[in-house]
């Protein structure tokens, strides 16, 4: 089975939902920590994990803490090469993401806004950069390009709607075309809205989508160069990868995105629950990102366009599209 190594300390919802499908025991001393094991088989209490590590695997009896204390992720399935994913934070409030694949010893980074603090995670890490992935052309996901490209010879891959734009591009992929770093492949999704040629990265054996400012947690990107067609086309096309697909977003923006959507759906037990724990985690300080696909499609207005608790808060008449619907969600979430 597949088995994934994750340093993160992050607020995702899933790991904490009480459901006949999962097992739950808390820490007393850490109230974000949880083990789960499938109950088909017997669940069976572990021991705390040691600190910053912990194995969370989808076969069954193996524990899963729903906050992690550090960045790094390991990714790996059965027969194929690890992924490593560390989040970088940029800027004030933007995440880059290193991707390290250790048998070919490819280094990625996803949408540096900035090159120092990249530079100085690949110092801690002893590694160096070999690609630069970018999801969209706005200069807070490209902003460190030339000069890691200048310091390091790495390939710039980007959208080739957005090839004029993308600033030292080698690589225009398109969409459904796959790109391999080392052993880890990825598909390329065309998913514009946010700008014309967004594109999300989605990696299979890793199961993560890196979605830019295309899909947020518990959010969405603004329309800025797209129509609400467009942004619904685009999240209809990742709202059918796997649920668990993890959501590697481009910005910590979820406490004010939980506080929006419980605005507009203030009944959603799960979503309230999540939003508490989203509260707590950045209250001290701790990252939210990345989710669980699974958990936005509960609990996300942006991808729940036709649910009749967010229509009626909303007025939005059952007779709108999806994609209208969408587009008076998006106007509320700008006027909050």
């Amino acid at each position: 089975g597949t088995h994934i190594i994750m340093h993160l300390r992050v607020a995702s919802a899933t790991y904490l939902r009480q459901s006949a499908c999962y097992y739950h025991s808390f820490r007393a001393s850490d109230p974000y920590s949880v083990s789960r094991a499938p109950l088909r088989s017997a669940p069976r209490l572990a021991t705390p994990p040691r600190p910053h590590r912990t194995t969370f695997g989808l076969s069954s009896g193996v524990q899963a803490p729903a906050c992690w204390r550090r960045r790094c992720v390991t990714a790996a399935a059965s027969g194929m090469a690890s992924l490593t994913i560390e989040r970088v934070p940029c800027l004030s409030d933007n995440y880059a993401w290193l991707l390290h694949e250790p048998a070919s010893n490819v280094v990625a980074i996803v949408d540096p806004s900035e090159s120092k603090p990249v530079v100085a995670a690949l110092e801690r890490s002893g590694l160096k950069l070999t690609h630069i992935l970018n999801t969209h052309h706005h200069w807070d996901h490209t902003g460190g390009n030339e000069e890691l490209k200048a310091r390091f010879g790495a390939t710039v891959i980007g959208p080739a709607a957005d090839r004029d734009r993308i600033p030292g591009i080698d690589v225009a992929l398109r969409d459904g075309e796959r790109y391999s770093l080392g052993a880890a492949e990825f598909l390329t999704l065309d998913t514009p809205g946010h700008t014309r040629g967004h594109v999300t990265y989605y990696f299979p054996s890793a199961k993560a989508m890196f979605s830019g400012d295309t899909l947020f947690s518990l959010g969405c990107g603004r329309f800025f160069e797209g129509t609400p067609a467009q942004m619904q086309a685009s999240l209809d096309k990742l709202r059918g990868l796997p649920q668990d697909t993890r959501v590697f977003c481009g910005h910590e923006y979820t406490a004010g995105n939980a506080r929006f959507a419980v605005s507009v759906d203030p009944d959603n037990e799960f979503l309230r629950e999540w939003k508490g724990r989203i509260d707590a985690a950045r209250a001290k300080g701790l990252p939210t990102v990345p989710s669980l696909l699974e958990d936005e499609l509960e609990a996300n207005p942006f991808l729940r366009p036709n649910s009749p608790a967010i229509r009626k808060s909303l007025g939005i008449p059952a007779s709108a599209s999806s994609a209208e619907a969408l587009g008076a969600i998006r106007a509320a979430k700008d006027k909050a």
